[in-house]
């Protein structure tokens, strides 16, 4: 089955950081999002999620989020919230379960039933979906889990390389050997989802740990398709290596709205700072992005 998402309706731990005592990075992160040139509602959400009880920060490690959702007026944004919301209490809540994959598996597949269930039910919420990225970090690892096209990116010795495959009719194309990447990043039809969280029972849910480690200067970038439709990532790795993550953020929205903006656009973008075996950390922080345009920085 295949999902139009831009017809919204207009209007395990690593070996080093075992042998170190599980040292945490310390990172930074900055939240981004806009309505950009033409929505007049925001369906994008995400969240950076910083546990305080450091027993918990070693095991389950920080959480990014982001979603995109789609489904008529006021629905996508539904979607998304219930997303970020969802999988974040659904993941801190496994405090016993040590395998990262499995354990966002499950929780990308409890938030899928709930929003399914809620779009089975409510006609105003009907064929409400939403797509969604999420990141784990536990020591200098990374995990992913993802449905949709929403996309995840780590930037590591001046190269961006992506963590992510698009869940996309063009993306099979060029799987099936059919179109090249160049040519499914211009084609009309790239923006058909072929798999999206909430628009059926079953969700396939791409799971696994980035082989590279998470090291300090390295960043991690996460964002809807607002910003990649207008950026590819050769412009996206130029930012990236000059700018701090503010001013990426900053730029990274300004140049998708000049260039178009036809789409929301949500920017997530994690920086590694130090590695300290005392984290001293005083609350739990986590953001929640309304219909509204919000900007928010989260400090180190």
């Amino acid at each position: 089955m295949f999902w139009k998402k831009k017809n919204k309706q207009e209007g395990e731990h690593s070996a080093a950081a075992t042998a170190a005592g599980h040292y945490n990075p310390g990172i930074k992160v900055v939240i981004r999002t806009d309505l950009g040139n033409v929505r007049t509602n925001n369906e994008d959400a995400a969240s950076f999620f910083r546990i305080a009880d450091e027993a918990i920060l070693r095991n389950k490690g920080y959480l990014l989020i982001v979603a995109d959702g789609m489904g008529g007026h006021l629905a996508g944004e539904v979607a998304s919230k219930m997303a970020v919301d969802i999988i974040s209490s659904e993941y801190y809540k496994k405090t016993n379960e040590t395998d990262t994959e499995r354990t966002l598996a499950k929780c990308f597949s409890a938030a899928n039933k709930k929003i399914f269930e809620l779009a089975s039910a409510n006609e105003q919420y009907r064929g409400m979906g939403t797509t969604c990225t999420a990141l784990v970090i536990i020591g200098q690892r990374v995990y992913y889990a993802h449905a949709g096209d929403s996309r995840a990116y780590l930037y590591k010795n001046k190269l961006v390389t992506k963590i992510t495959e698009d869940h996309t009719y063009v993306q099979q194309l060029v799987k099936n050997g059919d179109i090249t990447a160049a040519e499914a990043d211009v084609h009309p039809q790239r923006n058909i989802l072929t798999n999206a969280m909430g628009t059926k029972p079953d969700l396939r849910v791409d799971t696994g740990k980035c082989l590279a480690e998470f090291g300090q200067g390295d960043r991690l970038l996460l964002c809807s398709d607002g910003l990649y439709d207008y950026l590819d990532d050769s412009e996206i790795a130029a930012v990236l290596a000059f700018a701090s993550i503010q001013d990426a953020a900053d730029h990274f929205i300004a140049e998708a709205k000049r260039r178009g903006g036809l789409d929301n656009i949500t920017v997530v973008l994690a920086e590694c700072e130090t590695f300290s075996k005392e984290l001293n950390l005083k609350s739990t922080r986590d953001i929640y992005l309304p219909k509204l345009t919000k900007d928010a920085d989260l400090p180190s």
